[in-house]
């Protein structure tokens, strides 16, 4: 099962039913975990996923399964979550959905931006970065990455005491 064939036919049976359900299918991987598999779906969509999602999902997800027999009758657990912050952004719906996060950005020309997501069309993202912004085509980007912050400036409001008393 470990073939990339057999991902290719997971995500060609998957994707349309996980579109049915409101979201994108970003990946399939199966993995060996002793003498079970684990089958992990990951899904996303616009304004992110919640547990309801998920458990609809899976439940859509395991019904196209029963009726496939790519998965055999051995033993598997199916897992349904979405992206973790370390997902590359490699499509422009993944940067749209960081709009607003801190990236940084691989340029196929091998260098590297780092700043802020300002705006992500089709064809493009928006990056400010300290002193101006820029924007870059797709086509020259290789992958960006989410940069972990703990705390944004922007978000100051939000821990001060509101306490009128």
């Amino acid at each position: 099962m470990g073939s990339a064939a057999s991902r290719d036919h997971l995500m060609k049976l998957l994707e349309p039913v996980v579109a049915a359900e409101g979201l994108d299918l970003e990946d399939v991987s199966v993995t060996s975990a002793g003498k079970r598999r684990v089958l992990r779906v990951i899904v996303d969509r616009d304004g992110g996923v919640s547990l309801d999602d998920v458990a609809e999902v899976s439940n859509a997800v395991s019904a196209a399964l029963d009726d496939d027999d790519r998965m055999g009758s051995q033993p598997y657990t199916l897992e349904v979550s979405s992206p973790g912050v370390d997902r590359p952004l490699t499509e422009p719906r993944h940067w749209r959905r960081a709009a607003k996060r801190l990236v940084k950005a691989e340029l196929r020309d091998g260098s590297v931006v780092e700043g802020r997501i300002v705006a992500a069309d089709e064809t493009g993202v928006v990056i400010s970065l300290e002193k101006d912004e820029r924007r870059i085509d797709f086509q020259d980007l290789a992958q960006g990455r989410v940069q972990v912050e703990f705390r944004r400036f922007d978000d100051e409001d939000d821990f001060e005491d509101d306490d009128e008393g």
